[in-house]
């Protein structure tokens, strides 16, 4: 959509790239603009996978999320939620 449909609540770029700028190993980012499973995936990577790995796999999680980060606020092409709604500035 290049509009949300009425009554759905916009989801602000500059919040999830926040997010993910600040929480992104944890996923929290991604479990705002509903892109849950991913969100999981990043949760468990970073902290179950932190215990097997001494932490080696929460700085790779810790970098993906600073990808996503840049990727959010720095991108001058549309971004979408979960739910295929844009994202507002």
């Amino acid at each position: 959509y290049t509009t949300p449909p009425p009554g759905y609540q916009q989801k602000s770029r500059l919040a999830a790239g926040l997010l993910a700028f600040l929480f992104g190993s944890l996923g929290i980012h991604n479990f705002y603009l509903g892109n849950n499973t991913r969100g999981v995936v990043q949760l468990v990577v970073s902290l179950a996978g932190g215990l097997f790995t001494c932490g080696l796999s929460t700085v790779a999680v810790a970098i993906w999320g600073m990808v996503e980060a840049v990727s959010l606020l720095a991108s001058a092409t549309p971004k979408f939620d979960g739910n295929g709604v844009i994202l507002r500035d």
